[in-house]
């Protein structure tokens, strides 16, 4: 195995354990999580931290839900399209967020530049319009708007729709977002 498989392997092992120990995750349930030896983490990563700030990394990366994204079949109705599409991309949001609190809440917080944040968030945000945009393209010629414009406002909507408003507790659907994002808010005269 490669020193970059190894890393992968090794992190993808290590982002539940995170999720469900934090920062005090030990060496040792790192290890048996990946089914290695404690000294092997330590040659592909010089320490715990190098380790963490390469999770942070890959929890930020959408790749889980791109790739479900790319599955979707394009015969199906448009609405059941958005609705697999909005799913996988909630899955990756409560997984990121899952992690980041955790860490967050045991005093980890990543270790990067300013503008490296914003340059991943703005490639990641654009490789998912982009991923989406692909659902809205056999669709393209009864838009209102072209497909990449329909699929920044529809996960505008998706990602704003996540957020809790007030402590009602209150949050829409999948399918009651995909509803108003195709037909509006108004209903039926």
């Amino acid at each position: 195995m490669s020193a970059d498989e190894r890393r992968r392997m090794i992190v993808q092992s290590v982002l539940p354990l995170l999720v469900e120990h934090g920062a005090g995750v030990t060496s040792s349930q790192i290890a048996r999580a990946a089914g290695i030896g404690e000294g092997t983490v330590f040659r592909v990563f010089k320490d715990k931290d190098e380790l963490f700030a390469t999770c942070f990394a890959e929890a930020l990366k959408p790749d889980q839900a791109l790739d479900a994204i790319a599955v979707i079949d394009l015969d199906q109705p448009l609405d059941d399209r958005l609705v697999e599409a909005a799913d996988a991309l909630s899955a990756h949001l409560q997984r990121m967020g899952a992690l980041m609190a955790v860490m967050h809440g045991s005093g980890k917080r990543p270790e990067h530049r300013h503008g490296d944040r914003r340059d991943r968030r703005k490639e990641s945000m654009s490789a998912m319009r982009d991923a989406m945009a692909e659902l809205f393209e056999p669709e393209k010629d009864r838009l209102r708007l072209p497909p990449a414009q329909s699929a920044a406002l529809f996960l505008s909507l998706l990602f704003s729709g996540r957020i809790r408003f007030g402590e009602t507790g209150d949050e829409s659907t999948t399918m009651e977002l995909v509803d108003v994002f195709l037909n509006g808010a108004l209903a039926a005269a």
